[in-house]
C-alpha cells in the first residue's frame, strides 16, 4: 500500500478527523513563507522581521511596522488552493471538525471551512485600541495617512488602527486555546500539514492529540516525523488533492 492510499485508508474509517497547518498550506496560493530560505525571516529590512512584528515595535514605530505590513503580510488577490478546498469538503461531508491554523489570511473560510482556529488571529479583522471600532481588510488596503498609516474614522478618535493578529510579546487567545485543545482531544486522526512545528505555543498543542493516528504532510523532513504514523514529504495540496471526502 502506498502511502496516499494509507491516508485515504485512515480517511475514511476515521470518524473526528482534526487539521493542523502552518505557513505551508499558503504558499501554494502565494503567500510568502516566513522560516524558508527566501522566506521574510530571510530578507533584509532596517530591523529583523521578529522586532518589526511585535507589540512593543507596533505601539512604538507604527510608520515602519505598516510599511512592511503592507508590503509583506496584506497580500492581495489570493485564493485558496487544493488543500483548503480539500479540508473545507472534508467538514461538509462530516468527516472533519476542525481547522486549527496557525495562518492569518482568512483562506480556510474563503474555501468553506466554519469552524477554523486561528492560532494568531487573521489579517481580515482590524480594530481601533481606542474605541474599539472594527475594520475590515478592504479599509487596511485602502485607506492611509500620509504615514502610510490606517487610521480610525470615528469621530474625535484618529488612532491608529491594530490588525487583530498576535503580534510577538502578546498571549494567544484564551478562548482559541481552550477550543483547540479540545478539538485536539477528541480527534480520532490528527493530519499536520505544511508546518515544521518550531512554532511554539502554537506547535506544543499538539501533544494534546492521544489517538493513535497522526500524520504529518510537509515538503521537508521535520524533527517530529518520528512521531508521526504516516509521513509524506510533498506539497499538501498535492497530497489532499488526491484524497476522496
Amino acid at each position: 500500500m502506498d502511502k496516499i492510499e494509507e491516508l485515504q485508508k485512515y480517511v475514511d474509517e476515521a470518524k473526528n478527523i482534526v487539521f493542523f497547518g502552518g505557513a505551508g498550506v499558503s504558499t501554494e496560493s502565494g503567500i510568502p513563507d516566513f522560516r524558508s530560505v527566501d522566506g521574510l525571516y530571510n530578507q533584509k529590512w532596517d530591523y529583523p522581521p521578529e522586532e518589526i512584528l511585535s507589540s512593543t515595535f507596533f505601539y512604538s514605530n507604527p510608520k515602519e511596522f505598516y510599511r512592511f505590513y503592507r508590503e509583506k503580510i496584506l497580500v492581495e488577490g489570493i485564493k485558496p488552493n487544493a488543500a483548503h478546498l480539500k479540508l473545507a469538503e472534508l467538514e461538509q461531508k462530516g468527516k472533519l471538525s476542525a481547522v486549527i491554523t496557525q495562518n492569518i489570511d482568512g483562506l480556510h473560510q474563503a474555501a468553506g471551512s466554519k469552524n477554523v482556529l486561528e492560532l494568531h488571529g487573521s489579517t481580515l479583522r482590524n480594530h481601533c485600541p481606542r474605541c474599539g471600532a472594527f475594520y475590515d481588510i478592504d479599509y487596511m488596503i485602502k485607506h492611509k495617512d500620509s504615514h502610510g498609516l490606517p487610521i480610525c474614522k470615528t469621530s474625535g478618535c484618529e488612532t491608529v488602527i491594530k490588525p487583530d493578529v498576535v503580534l510577538y510579546g502578546e498571549n494567544l487567545d484564551e478562548d482559541v486555546i481552550s477550543k483547540t485543545l479540545s478539538a485536539l482531544r477528541e480527534a480520532d486522526l490528527l493530519i499536520i500539514g505544511g508546518t515544521s512545528l518550531t512554532v511554539y505555543p502554537a506547535a506544543g498543542f499538539v501533544r494534546a492529540y492521544t489517538g493513535d493516528r497522526l500524520v504529518l504532510i510537509n515538503r521537508d523532513a521535520t524533527t517530529s516525523d518520528s512521531i508521526a504514523s504516516l509521513v509524506i514529504h510533498d506539497s499538501i495540496g498535492k497530497v489532499l488533492s488526491q484524497i476522496r471526502a
